[in-house]
């Protein structure tokens, strides 16, 4: 049943203490730098706990870094603008802003006012109440284009269920809770932000996962900066995603089965010409010779490649993680200021 979600009070009863950090990419939001940041204030302004808000420019052209510096002068330090040197696209954007994060919760959104702020203490409440990991925002009433922004979302969606095995209705949804000691375990890179929850797969259960309808709105400011080709790029991470998940750890095994298995056959052919060789057959001009040997080289090649491979993974888990951006010096902060606090 398709019922639109609404944003409602939510009572914070219950809910452990903790401090909130909510992450933003922007790039050329400069009309929305504004209306989200006090959207953002109505609807943590009252928020019992400490919270911050890191919004980071990602290398944006039209004036949004201007006009992020002056939200945090005028707002407060709990703002904290964080500016890339260049545009490193959304994935490296939102990994900018986990890593300067400093909450025990981790809140991401767009800041295109498409997800409802309002919507933060519901995800939030139930992340730390039902003791999970993740809480994914499901628009279940999308305020969207058909066919630039709903039909692929659908067939990307899909996609990622089938791959991953992920009962998620709604993976494209940039308004996600997830617990800071889970998330930061995960890098990010490529245009990996879509599937934040199959990486977080590989160090938490599903069963520590959840989805929650969330209210979605029109964008009414600014340009999408989506369409129709991110379905083709879906794709192609989605291969890239089924590798990690399966072979992350053992990479011999992907390559060294592949290269069984195409030895194999170029060992069934070779063996195959050497059997009419002994009959007495002139096996000298067959394809077949040619497609038997180059099988057996090929598997050869992979073998060695999943050897290699083994080493080259055994050396990236040791040297530990490399950013995938720049980033402007930030100035220093006392652990225990910078923070908005209501109470």
């Amino acid at each position: 049943m398709n019922v639109a979600a609404t944003a409602q009070p939510v009572s914070t009863d219950a809910v452990p203490n903790h401090r909130l950090s909510v992450v933003v990419p922007m790039y050329n939001e400069v009309d929305n730098v504004e209306p989200f940041v006090t959207a953002m204030h109505e609807a943590l302004g009252d928020y019992p706990f400490d919270w911050e808000l890191i919004i980071v420019n990602d290398g944006s052209r039209d004036g949004t870094q201007k006009a992020l510096d002056e939200q945090a002068r005028l707002r407060g330090p709990h703002v904290r603008p964080i500016h890339l040197w260049r545009n490193f696209r959304q994935t490296a954007a939102m990994q900018a802003g986990i890593d300067a994060a400093r909450g025990d919760v981790i809140v991401t959104l767009d800041g295109d006012l498409q997800n409802d702020p309002k919507d933060i203490p519901k995800l939030v409440a139930r992340l730390l109440r039902e003791d999970l990991d993740l809480v994914a925002g499901w628009r279940q009433n999308r305020q969207d284009g058909l066919w630039l922004r709903k039909v692929p979302s659908r067939i990307a969606n899909r996609l990622i269920r089938k791959i991953t095995q992920l009962e998620f209705q709604d993976l494209g949804c940039s308004l996600k809770a997830y617990r800071a000691s889970v998330l930061k375990r995960v890098s990010l890179y490529g245009e990996m932000h879509r599937f934040i929850p199959a990486w977080m797969a590989t160090v938490t259960s599903p069963a520590r996962m959840a989805e929650e309808p969330v209210s979605h709105h029109a964008r009414t400011r600014g340009e999408s900066k989506y369409g129709i080709s991110r379905t083709l790029r879906v794709v192609l991470d989605l291969l890239a995603v089924n590798f990690f998940l399966r072979f992350s750890g053992r990479p011999g095994h992907f390559f060294g089965g592949v290269g069984l298995g195409v030895g194999l056959v170029g060992g069934l052919i070779l063996s195959y010409l050497a059997v009419l060789k002994m009959l007495g057959q002139n096996i000298g001009g067959r394809p077949l010779l040619w497609l038997g040997f180059f099988c057996v080289l090929g598997g050869l090649q992979f073998l060695t490649t999943g050897v290699l491979a083994e080493l080259l993974i055994r050396i990236y888990y040791d040297r530990g993680e490399v950013a995938p951006y720049h980033t402007s010096e930030a100035p220093q902060l006392h652990a225990d200021t910078a923070w908005h606090q209501s109470h």
